[in-house]
């Protein structure tokens, strides 16, 4: 397990992004990437002892665990939902019908059918749910001030880059869309855990990186003039600044991001077959998994897959609940069915955890405008990883889905079992927040212990 006291990252935005800007480094295409990597040296976890992997499916909006994996059949009118439930591997156990390629992977998955938090708020429940803790209110006055790191920021900061030029927390396609989706950032970690974001939808045949690229009348031997304009400028400031004494390093993997091949072959998605992207699903979530598994592929250590928007409640421009399952759930069943089948095709089922998960779950009573709106008491969790005790289901729910009848989680559970997985014992990680004030990462959670035996 890896157990490190980490001293807090400096943001140094005022002072070190000007200098960017001053040199004319962030004209390059719109790059952004040195303020994206830098982390100092020091909070770096160099010698992390595995090669292992998450990839979140981010579901901002929150799903409803009826339609989904915790099911009610048996439920009356006004609770069950529109749709039935179907067998799956698992004997006994039934998900939604939508969801048919689950279902047929169900002993190589494990859902968590308790966790809660209690809350309705679409603010709190995405930063419990993305950090472990719980967040501002929505109706606060500071509704989207980040109070902790999100768990990429904290993987991105503890375990670093694997590979020169990888960045180690990737968002694709975007971070946009959704309710309250605000929480994905580093906090106090650092502008350099940020998440590196795609920005580009890689079901678009016009698919591209737009960090990633170069204007087409800027050579490399132009870049590395102002690579070595910034180094003298950055030099000349020290004095005033040494903090600025880690940028060279950080600069320098922006570069190689920039002039390199390595993130570039990551993301050439036209690369893979026909016939394997179809299996994902040629629209926006299929594709942005199939990124995914070529990132955790290139030795990325977490990527967000950001799949939006969940908030069914019927209401205005809201879509209702069985509007909004027929055009979300599909697409997702698809990719977590292929994704699961081409990370055990390629021997990376055993190193890469699978998370799907929103905010909070969905009433079980179903509102007059036939749409279901927030409920915190439970939801359901999807887990899947070859190297984690699968082919179960964890907690049960009540019989009309309202609340946890055995087996309660907390969202710093899930996390907990998330850092866990990437070897990091997160009860033993200690931060520096912005007042230098000692903060653990987790507190009270601990790793399902169902999941890791």
């Amino acid at each position: 397990m890896l157990k490190i006291l980490g001293g807090g990252a400096r943001d140094c935005d005022g002072v070190t992004r000007r200098s960017f800007l001053q040199a004319g480094i962030l004209g390059v295409g719109g790059l952004t990437l040195p303020d994206l990597l830098r982390l100092r040296a020091s909070g770096m976890a160099s010698n992390a002892s595995t090669e292992r992997s998450v990839i979140l499916f981010w579901l901002s909006g929150g799903p409803g665990h009826m339609e989904t994996w915790d099911p009610k059949p048996e439920a009356p009118d006004g609770f069950r939902g529109p749709f039935g439930a179907i067998s799956t591997r698992l004997p006994g156990v039934q998900f939604g019908e939508l969801m048919p390629e689950n279902a047929r992977r169900a002993d190589r998955l494990a859902i968590v059918r308790t966790v809660n938090h209690g809350s309705g708020d679409h603010t709190k429940g995405n930063h419990w749910m993305l950090t472990g803790f719980e967040g501002p209110a929505f109706n606060a006055a500071d509704n989207k001030v980040q109070r902790r790191p999100a768990m990429g920021s904290a993987v991105a900061r503890l375990i670093g880059e694997r590979k020169p030029g990888i960045p180690p927390y990737v968002a694709v396609p975007h971070l946009r869309g959704g309710t309250d989706n605000f929480f994905h950032y580093a906090a106090y970690l650092g502008g350099g855990a940020n998440p590196f974001i795609v920005e580009s939808d890689p079901n678009d045949p016009k698919f591209r990186v737009r960090n990633l690229q170069r204007p087409g009348e800027l050579s490399m031997a132009r870049l590395q003039d102002r690579r070595t304009l910034l180094e003298t400028l950055d030099a000349q400031r020290r004095w005033a600044e040494p903090a600025l004494g880690d940028l060279d390093d950080h600069y320098g993997r922006a570069f190689d991001m920039l002039a390199g091949k390595a993130v570039a072959n990551a993301f050439d998605i036209a690369s893979e077959p026909d016939t394997l992207r179809d299996r994902y699903g040629r629209h926006t979530f299929g594709q942005s998994a199939l990124v995914a598994r070529r990132l955790v592929e290139s030795g990325v250590p977490f990527v967000t897959v950001n799949c939006v928007p969940w908030d069914h409640h019927g209401t205005g421009n809201q879509l209702k609940t069985e509007e909004g399952a027929r055009q979300l759930i599909p697409p997702l069943d698809m990719a977590i069915g292929a994704l699961l089948d081409d990370l055990i095709d390629r021997g990376l089922y055993d190193s890469t955890l699978i998370v799907a998960m929103g905010e909070f779950g969905r009433t079980p009573r179903m509102n007059k405008d036939a749409g279901r709106d927030h409920w915190g008491r439970t939801f359901s969790v999807l887990f899947g990883c070859g190297s984690m005790q699968m082919g179960q289901i964890i907690g049960r729910s009540s019989a009309r889905g309202e609340t946890v009848v055995d087996r309660p989680v907390s969202p710093q559970d899930v996390c907990a079992t998330i850092y866990h997985h990437l070897g990091i014992d997160s009860r033993h990680v200690v931060f520096e927040d912005r007042t230098r004030r000692p903060v653990p990462l987790i507190e009270t959670g601990e790793p399902i212990q169902e999941l890791i035996g």
